[in-house]
């Protein structure tokens, strides 16, 4: 299966073909002796099948299709899901470890005190899912846990070379790649945990993200920026078609069995967050946090659920936004806090104005508090929907320590005159095609741009205070109110947008790499940072933005 690229440079659009080889790899049962085999190529009678395309240097991005076979059980598939996924990506897997996770355990006091409670954290979270899963309750749910973790056993044991089916009980290793998937969840565990050698930076953002409805409602964008650590920038673009059944006793197929999302080697999820999924649905987030020291009392192992796992089941069970809500709200572990937006293209049609509800949700979450409502009134009557990190539920926002934040801070923290809450603001009725859309999302114009400023500042404007960070900007010796706003590696790593039209066929428009348009593009070799492990990277990030589709 080859992957097509069109290219946009200088957001003019032009057909540029890309020659693809592509590695492939099928998991197949052995017809005599019952084992499952992994064998290069494609063979018609895979249990998975995965077709790879490492375009890392030319575009930014790899691409990844793993597909699974109704011929075979859930649990069979989901392992050998993940078996595929290894084969095809064990290098870039072994890469981005050494950038992103190796020494995540270092040798400190404080560092070995903090992973042994992280480790017995996660055991005991474990244990208590098996539990669930063994009590034959709740099987639509506890059902896609299990696959969710035989597809992560997959990976992990085919990336150490020693494929074999689990018959029966099987666990999962604490401190493996169970921490590529819990990226997100640990940024929180850290706190709850007391992790104290390494506490969180202030007001660190993580994500941008707009809908957007064009003049006259013909099309709604649904775009969202990454952002993260310089490091992370390994990506696999990836799509999955998985041919799974709600329950061991329902043989529906589920509803998001195809999805379509950006990720990274090792990882079985987006992460970032972004999704189009079969079931009409695209889902995203940005981070929230929480700046509430008493509400980690309520992180507990037990009776929760993994905010990735809580995402993973949601995307695969639920047909509309609030069905989405309700799954996702379940078992709450109050890590990974977000602000989640659920678009339900099934629900808009281009030109119709006349829509009532059902097309938007927006859910936040926090220890202890979930909050979801249907939004589609607000996103019809100002024309755009907008995330950046502030909690928009004013009981989510009060609960989660955000008023302390603003009254010691000032505006920066607020929901309403946050600088990317003015430049959205400001800025989202310049959008009026997907050229003008990709133009706000990699938008950063710090040095000229009066919103980019802060108070507090020395100098002034600063390169966090825009749609896509480029916090590396920064001046090393400047003098800031608090953490986001240093010299760091860290800003927007990316851009995705999809449409109505775009996300029938899991079509998407992506960027790669810190924003370039009007600043300099980040180079490893000139940058500070030069000393930190980047294995495997293009030195200069200084990538097109590509039209994707599949097939």
């Amino acid at each position: 299966m080859a992957t097509y690229i069109l290219f946009m440079a200088v957001f003019t659009w032009a057909w540029v073909p890309v020659v693809v080889i592509a590695e492939m790899y099928s998991a197949v049962l052995d017809s005599e002796s019952g084992p499952l085999s992994l064998l290069p190529g494609f063979r018609s009678d895979f249990v998975a099948w995965a077709n790879f395309t490492d375009n890392i240097m030319n575009t930014g991005w790899a691409y990844l299709e793993v597909s699974t076979s109704s011929r075979y059980n859930d649990s069979l598939q989901a392992y050998a899901a993940g078996v595929v996924e290894a084969a095809a990506t064990s290098q870039l897997i072994d890469k981005h470890w050494m950038n992103t996770v190796k020494g995540y355990c270092g040798t400190s006091k404080y560092e070995t005190g903090y992973c042994q409670r992280l480790s017995d954290y996660i055991l005991a979270n474990l244990q208590w899912m098996e539990k669930q899963m063994n009590k034959g309750e709740e099987l639509e749910y506890w059902h896609q846990i299990r696959l969710v973790l035989l597809q992560l056993k997959g990976l992990e044991d085919r990336y150490n070379k020693r494929v074999s089916f689990p018959i029966g009980h099987f666990s999962v290793n604490p401190i493996g790649f169970l921490l590529f998937q819990m990226g997100g969840d640990l940024e929180d565990l850290e706190a709850a945990l007391n992790k104290t050698a390494r506490s969180q930076t202030l007001g660190s953002g993580s994500c941008s993200a707009l809908i957007k409805l064009l003049p006259g409602n013909k099309e709604l964008l649904v775009s969202h920026d990454t952002w993260n650590n310089y490091q992370s920038m390994l990506r696999i673009m990836k799509k999955y078609s998985f041919a799974y059944r709600r329950s061991p006793k329902d043989g529906t197929p589920i509803p998001g069995g195809i999805q379509a999302f950006s990720s990274y080697p090792g990882t079985i999820f987006s992460g970032d967050d972004f999704y189009i999924l079969s079931s009409g649905l695209v889902t995203l987030e940005t981070t929230i946090g929480n700046n509430n020291p008493a509400l980690w009392a309520l992180v507990t192992p037990k009776g929760t659920v993994m905010e990735w796992l809580r995402n993973i089941v949601a995307n695969r069970l639920a047909e509309s936004g609030k069905h989405w809500a309700a799954y996702f709200s379940k078992y709450n572990s109050g890590t990974y806090n977000n602000q989640w937006m659920i678009v339900d293209y099934k629900h808009f049609t281009p030109g119709k104005t006349d829509i009532e509800d059902k097309l938007f949700t927006v859910l936040e979450q926090i220890p202890g508090l979930i909050v979801s409502k249907d939004k589609t009134k607000e996103l019809l009557q100002n024309g755009y929907w907008a995330s950046y990190n502030i909690p928009y539920y004013e009981e989510v926002f009060n609960t989660s320590g955000c008023p302390e934040l603003v009254q010691k801070y000032g505006d920066w923290f607020s929901f309403d005159m946050n600088p990317r809450a003015q430049i959205f603001r400001r800025n989202q009725s310049l959008v009026t095609d997907m050229d003008s859309m990709v133009r706000l999302m990699r938008y950063n114009n710090f040095k000229e741009d009066p919103l980019s400023k802060c108070q507090g500042c020395d100098p002034p404007n600063n390169g966090e205070n825009a749609i896509s960070a480029r916090s590396d900007l920064n001046p090393s010796n400047g003098t800031y109110p608090f953490g986001a706003l240093k010299q760091r590696p860290h800003g927007g790593t990316d851009m995705k947008m999809t449409s109505y039209t775009m996300s029938k066929e899991y079509q998407l428009l992506a960027a790669s790499g810190p924003t370039c348009e009007q600043v300099p593009a980040f180079q490893w070799s000139t940058s500070p940072y030069s000393g930190l492990l980047h294995i495997g990277h293009p030195d200069r990030w200084a990538f097109p933005t590509i039209f994707i589709h599949w097939g």
